[in-house]
């Protein structure tokens, strides 16, 4: 029998959340919260939309357990509040881990992380509690992501580096061998970062220059 679930959220990462773990995994979701001011309606997905205020009422965390499916709204802190609420009312908070991800004997699988599909986490890596991987990433052995990161696709973080806490990547970022990045940085979409970064560190590369030429223009296409 699967065990019942409760999601915080009613946006496009809670969609996806529910349909991941009803179409991949051993819970069933069996309704949604959201804080009071934001609600809406009574159902999402065909399910109960609660408070969250009032969500220990309505599912009893002796019988539910819960997943915080926020993005990374202030680099984080709002999901790292709705986890550190949700588990001061007693649930136990769950993780999704994509049946097409590749993970190897000794992995860790922590609280609240939503770990999707072709993620590769080499051996003797550790991942902390309330991470997101997106789709596709690459992470290196004995590297280190702490608590709270969101990376996003394709990202290849290479063998012993590390993330910090609250941090947030990009697509297509890389992160050289044994570079350290500190707490709450924003490493920006395509970014090649060979060196360490400090706390609060952003790093927000250029974005392709559009040509002044237009495409009817263009001889050789």
């Amino acid at each position: 029998m699967k065990k019942q679930i409760v999601i915080f959220g009613t946006g496009e990462i809670a969609e996806l959340a529910s349909f991941y773990f009803e179409h991949d995994s051993n819970f069933e979701v069996a309704g949604f919260a959201v804080d009071e001011a934001f609600r809406t309606a009574d159902r999402f997905r065909g399910r109960p939309l609660v408070p969250f205020e009032r969500v220990a009422e309505e599912f009893p965390p002796t019988n539910f357990d819960f997943f915080v499916s926020v993005g990374y709204a202030k680099i984080n802190a709002l999901r790292v509040a709705k986890v550190e609420a949700a588990r001061a009312m007693g649930y136990r908070l769950v993780s999704y881990l994509s049946s097409k991800a590749t993970v190897f004997p000794g992995f860790e699988l922590k609280d609240n992380c939503f770990i999707l599909e072709d993620n590769t986490i080499q051996p003797f890596c550790r991942i902390g509690t309330n991470v997101t991987l997106w789709s596709g990433n690459h992470i290196g052995h004995h590297s280190i992501v702490e608590d709270d990161v969101f990376i996003a696709s394709h990202v290849v973080i290479s063998g012993g580096a590390q993330i910090g806490q609250g941090s947030f990547l990009g697509v297509n970022v890389t992160i050289r061998d044994r570079v350290k990045i500190g707490r709450n940085c924003v490493i920006g979409a395509g970014a090649l970062v060979l060196e360490d970064q400090p706390d609060f560190s952003v790093i927000a590369p250029r974005g392709t220059e559009r040509s002044s030429v237009p495409s009817n223009r263009l001889r050789r296409i």
